[in-house]
């Protein structure tokens, strides 16, 4: 009797093991179903991700996303974050990945990688009118730079650049760093040429690039590592998206000519 009752008890729980189990809804699936992919970016950097005049979220890395998203049948939620929290939102699982003029160069073994998709420099931006012309005319300035940046971290390795300057501010995002140098809070800023480029061309900004490099750079995909299975997919599909001529049409509605590198 003792062993009937027991394997009755076993048999209870595990139907009510099993009952609150189908009930769960998975965190990783959407509500119609698809599996998401939950991108993390930074909504202040133009042209790779920011905010639209409708309010929306645009930018030349969330259109890849989102025609990635669309072949591989996932449904894409584009997550802003603070850009130096990306590695916490990533290893916690909040986002799937970081994409968003990620730079790839000197963090190839912090993260699982798609090949890079595209180049990039660390430039110094001015107002049209300074009289600063070379890297020469910048030592002892003030200068302003994204904090935990790709900006950063090409100034630390440049480090005849980094004597030679004065002091150093940084700042949230690009925006905020170049409303110091709009100001006259600052003298420069160092940041990413496309989003310098974008900014003076787009919103007609008076300011201008100095022909001198801070360092260059590669965009790429970047996934926690050892999720190879994800990026495997991703990547595929971006050369996919190169052969047929996809990535071209998205890099010309965004800078004027095709910049990608991936598939070539």
């Amino acid at each position: 009797m003792r062993k009937l009752l027991a394997i009755l008890l076993l048999v209870s729980f595990v139907f009510a093991f099993s009952a609150c189990s189908d009930g769960k809804e998975d965190s990783s699936k959407s509500a119609s179903g698809k599996q998401t992919l939950t991108v993390g970016f930074d909504k202040d950097f133009p042209p790779m991700g920011f905010v639209g005049d409708d309010g929306s979220y645009v930018g030349f890395d969330l259109d890849l996303a989102a025609e990635v998203a669309k072949r591989l049948d996932m449904e894409l939620k584009l997550q802003p974050i603070a850009w130096a929290s990306k590695d916490m939102e990533l290893n916690s699982g909040n986002i799937d990945c970081i994409w968003n003029g990620f730079t790839k160069t000197g963090r190839e073994e912090q993260y699982t990688w798609t090949e890079a998709y595209m180049n990039n420099n660390q430039v110094v931006v001015v107002n049209k009118d300074s009289n600063i012309n070379t890297f020469e005319d910048l030592e002892g300035k003030k200068i302003a730079v994204q904090d935990e940046s790709s900006a950063l971290k090409a100034i630390d390795k440049n480090e005849d650049f980094k004597n030679s300057i004065g002091t150093m501010v940084k700042t949230p995002d690009n925006l905020a760093a170049l409303m110091e140098l709009e100001t006259g809070a600052v003298d420069a800023v160092v940041m990413d040429e496309c989003v310098a480029i974008f900014t003076i061309e787009q919103q007609n900004k008076n300011f201008r690039i100095l022909e001198e490099v801070v360092g260059k750079e590669e965009f790429g995909v970047g996934f926690k590592l050892g999720n190879t299975e994800l990026r495997d997919k991703v990547e595929a599909t971006l050369k996919e998206m190169a052969q047929d001529g996809t990535l071209a049409q998205i890099s010309n509605k965004w800078f004027g000519k095709d910049v990608t590198t991936i598939g070539k």
